[in-house]
């Protein structure tokens, strides 16, 4: 066989319910089977997941390793590819027809960009309903000033991380992705795409599956253990995220416009529902200060370091949070704003 122009991986753990639509979605594609290959990265699956991979060989590769999630299931296979493009699947989801053939024409077409994402179908396997998320028109996002990057994160709720579809010099600046990330690991290919230059076509291309197995969309909101775990490494996905797009290039200011609010947002429902760190604590305050107050006054700093620092050390995240929300309903706010306005002349002397 030739070299393949593409690679389509697909990476699964314990699918064997869905694996098999998921790999003739692909098969199945309008594109040139000689032009592309079809991993299959099997994450320690303890179910039929395998045998089912194996009736499609020679057709499709099967790659199994160790269970240790879904960012290591990415750096294994990562020698494994051939293609100079290579297009993201998880074992659970599925394509529409004229996938491949879409974002390989956009990226033929737009030479510097560095990849592709489109709209999708959210499938909820309970309820049997589907829910269009796609832009109203294709987009071009990029991460080059804050200014666009605020516009790029606005514009992720028209793509799913995983629809992307990147050239193989993405993948070489953001392998190996932390094994910490046992899943949400195809958001720093994604982002490290989007970093140099990224199209989102204005068509849906793919099915999202939400199901009971599901770890991040479909999680019972009883299941306290499961939703922890979630916010964890949603926390440890933002830490992944600043490291390596400061590391490729991206502007410290663009980095902090595009993940500080939402970051602030995510670890303050973490801290308040489960507690942890008062020094994680103090950090967000912190963070959330510095991106919202861009010249404050010496007497506000002051003020701002010590009442979080003395709240969140001695009280610890929890009670924090509690004073926090009541803090906030009694508008106390205008102490707070009497301390910023007088600092806005000290704090320039």
């Amino acid at each position: 066989m030739m070299k393949p122009i593409l690679s389509v991986l697909i990476d699964t753990y314990n699918h064997e319910c869905y694996i098999e639509q998921t790999i003739v979605s692909a098969i199945e594609q309008d594109f040139p089977a000689s032009e592309f290959e079809i991993l299959v990265v099997d994450d320690g699956s303890t179910d039929r997941t395998p045998n089912i991979v194996h009736k499609f060989a020679p057709r499709v590769r099967l790659l199994r390793k160790k269970n240790g999630g879904q960012a290591s299931a990415f750096n294994a296979a990562f020698s494994e590819l051939r293609g100079d493009v290579v297009s993201f699947l998880d074992g659970d989801d599925w394509w529409l027809p004229g996938k491949l053939a879409a974002v390989t024409a956009a990226l033929e077409e737009n030479p510097g960009i560095a990849g592709v994402g489109h709209g999708y179908y959210e499938f909820n396997e309970a309820t049997g309903e589907s829910k269009l998320r796609k832009a109203p028109q294709p987009l071009f996002v990029d991460l080059s000033t804050p200014e666009a990057a605020r516009k790029c994160w606005l514009n992720l709720t028209h793509v799913h991380m995983a629809a992307f579809t990147v050239r193989r010099s993405v993948l070489d600046q953001c392998i190996p992705i932390p094994e910490t990330l046992i899943f949400d690991a195809d958001a720093p290919v994604a982002m490290a795409a989007m970093a140099r230059g990224a199209l989102v076509l204005d068509q849906p291309l793919f099915y999202y599956r939400i199901h009971s197995n599901n770890l991040v969309g479909g999680i019972d909101q009883n299941d306290d253990i499961r939703l922890r775990r979630r916010y964890e490494m949603g926390d440890e996905m933002f830490e992944v995220l600043y490291s390596m797009l400061l590391r490729i290039g991206v502007p410290r200011d663009s980095v902090s416009a595009l993940l500080d609010e939402q970051w602030v947002h995510h670890t303050r429902q973490m801290l308040s529902a489960y507690g942890g760190s008062r020094i994680k604590a103090f950090q967000t305050e912190m963070r959330h200060f510095r991106c919202t107050c861009k010249d404050p006054g010496l007497a506000y700093r002051l003020f701002k370091y010590a009442v979080v620092g003395a709240t969140t050390f001695a009280i610890g995240p929890r009670t924090f949070y509690r004073l926090r929300d009541w803090y906030g309903r009694q508008n106390l706010g205008r102490l707070r704003e009497y301390f910023a306005t007088s600092g806005e002349t000290t704090g320039h002397k």
